[in-house]
């Protein structure tokens, strides 16, 4: 059991280690060789454009379950469904955009960035771009990462308007609480700080994501069968570091009054 459990750690440690490496070969090549444009571009479009959809449809119904159970909740206490825009804006800006966002673009994006990485790898493409003089880290990951954070925070934006519209949906045409006061719940408590808590989360989970997907798409062996244990890893792991990410973050966030 012990040596399973040291076994484990060791992997883990190891994967930790590797991870680190690239990211520190990442700015390495990013301030020391041509930046690759339009591939960050490309990658730009397939992460974000491309996850748009998925993310505003998750969003609006979110927000709409905050509305009536916020307001269903509020109703049988005080007797009126008062503040459900606060909390709806509340609970999206702060914590639900990035974290859902952040959750939808690892299960596409994430997935897709680290299958096409991983295919490269066990198909030996990486090997040769390594003997054509071109490194790997630069022609693959930077991009990448690059896509990951100039689209995540954009998304997490988009997922907050969405969000609050379900919530105003529901809170006007189910609820009987009027628009004008839904709106200005919102604009009454919320400021800046709420926002750039929410902003400083995406970027974090962007940066994770993308150094996650690339170094498991990377270090992938196996042939087929590789990719896809590789695929999923990233998957799982990402999802798990995001909501544990969440919590310390929220924390050390609202520690600096952010």
């Amino acid at each position: 059991m012990m040596k399973q459990i040291g076994k484990y750690l060791g992997g883990l440690l190891a994967q930790v280690g590797g991870a680190a490496e690239m990211v520190r070969s990442s700015f390495f090549w990013l301030f020391r060789s041509k930046f690759e444009f339009h591939q960050a571009m490309n990658q730009g479009v397939a992460i974000g454009v491309e996850s748009f959809g998925v993310t505003a449809l998750t969003s609006l119904f979110t927000g709409m379950v905050l509305a009536l159970q916020a307001g269903n909740t509020i109703n049988n206490i005080f007797g009126d469904p008062i503040f459900v825009g606060t909390i709806v804006a509340f609970s999206l800006i702060r914590e639900l955009g990035p974290v859902l966002t952040g959750v939808v673009v690892s299960g596409r994006a994430g997935a897709a960035v680290t299958a096409q990485i991983g295919t490269m790898a066990v198909t030996e493409q990486i090997d040769a771009l390594y003997t054509l003089g071109t490194n790997p880290i630069r022609y693959l990951v930077i991009p990448r990462l690059f896509g990951f954070v100039l689209t995540m925070p954009i998304l997490t934006l988009f997922s907050n308007v969405f969000g609050i519209i379900g919530g105003y949906l529901v809170a006007v045409f189910a609820l009987g609480v009027p628009g004008e006061i839904y709106i200005t719940d919102i604009t009454t408590f919320m400021g800046v700080r709420d926002f750039l808590h929410g902003f400083i989360k995406s970027f974090i989970f962007a940066f994770m994501i993308g150094t996650v997907c690339c170094y498991k798409g990377i270090s992938t062996r196996g042939g087929a069968e590789g990719v896809g244990k590789s695929t999923t890893g990233a998957v799982v792991t990402t999802i798990v570091l995001i909501l544990v990410l969440d919590y310390f973050l929220t924390a050390i966030l609202t520690a600096l009054g952010i």
